[in-house]
């Protein structure tokens, strides 16, 4: 008994194609079969809106790391600021937590934590209005690559720079800021320009905030920045090319990677409580 091919929409041009065909023989996307898996696993990992995910994702971590070891409440700036005992155990990056404690992991782990109820605001605000531009513009599978890789590269750049004790988004939203400069001197015209013109403002905010009030880590905000270009300079975004399987496979890869540090951080932190680090 033959078996029968299975056909599928192809996921760029929706065209109905065998699920085996190497390229799509109407708009030429390579491996259609891969894509449409990964969109299949997309729906598992992310029913919702990805940009919201990653907020959940940080306010729950925020609160778990003031149930761990209490919390400051010294200055605005410090208001309910969680123990460093707790961000260490949860994941806070720097040269302390990764050369000193061989805690490599925390280059992932540190985007999701934050010291304080403003510096959480903040970034999250921040992700909710950059978030959704990226997301539509690069896709689902580029932005996750954009906000977890970048983020990684930020705190890398702050442990290669010497910085000791390391936390928050802000990283990964640099390589947000990153690739929507790309993509506005990318594009061109009018609307490019003008998005490169809004991103490069936010650029100088930045500058002017790590110059100006103590403890912003600039070294992770330039990380995140440039990793961000070469990031969608090497990815490309929506209006120049689909996204390509090695892309979504990436994604993937950091969505899985980025879950099992996460959830390891919060079981191992749980099982071994508190008062145990002093910093």
């Amino acid at each position: 008994m033959s078996s029968e091919r299975k056909s599928i929409l192809c996921p760029n041009c929706r065209k109905l194609i065998s699920v085996d065909e190497p390229e799509c023989p109407y708009c030429g996307l390579k491996r259609p079969g891969l894509h449409n898996t990964a969109g299949a696993l997309r729906k598992i990992f992310f029913g919702t809106n990805p940009v919201m995910a990653i907020i959940y994702i940080n306010i729950a971590y925020y609160v778990l790391s003031l149930f761990l070891g209490g919390f400051s409440n010294a200055g605005s700036f410090n208001f309910l600021s969680p123990s460093n005992q707790s961000l260490f155990l949860l994941g806070a990056s720097g040269t302390i937590p990764v050369l000193g404690a061989h805690r490599f992991w925390t280059l992932i782990s540190a985007s999701f934590l934050h010291g304080g109820i403003m510096h959480i605001l903040f970034n999250m605000m921040a992700l909710y209005q950059l978030g959704p531009f990226v997301l539509r513009e690069f896709g689902f599978h580029r932005f996750i690559n954009l906000y977890i890789i970048t983020g990684a590269c930020g705190f890398a750049a702050s442990v290669f720079f010497g910085v000791p004790f390391t936390i928050g988004a802000s990283a990964g939203i640099c390589g947000l800021i990153g690739a929507i400069i790309y993509y506005g001197k990318s594009r061109g015209g009018s609307y490019g320009e003008a998005i490169y013109k809004q991103a490069m403002g936010w650029v100088i905010g930045l500058i002017f905030f790590g110059l100006i009030f103590p403890g912003i880590n600039n070294w992770a905000h330039g990380g995140g920045l440039l990793s961000g270009i070469a990031l969608s300079f090497l990815m490309g975004y929506n209006d120049n090319k689909p996204e390509s399987a090695w892309s979504k496979i990436l994604a993937f890869a950091c969505i899985l990677l980025t879950a099992a540090i996460l959830v390891w951080a919060a079981i191992s932190s749980l099982m071994t409580g508190t008062g145990i680090l002093t910093l």
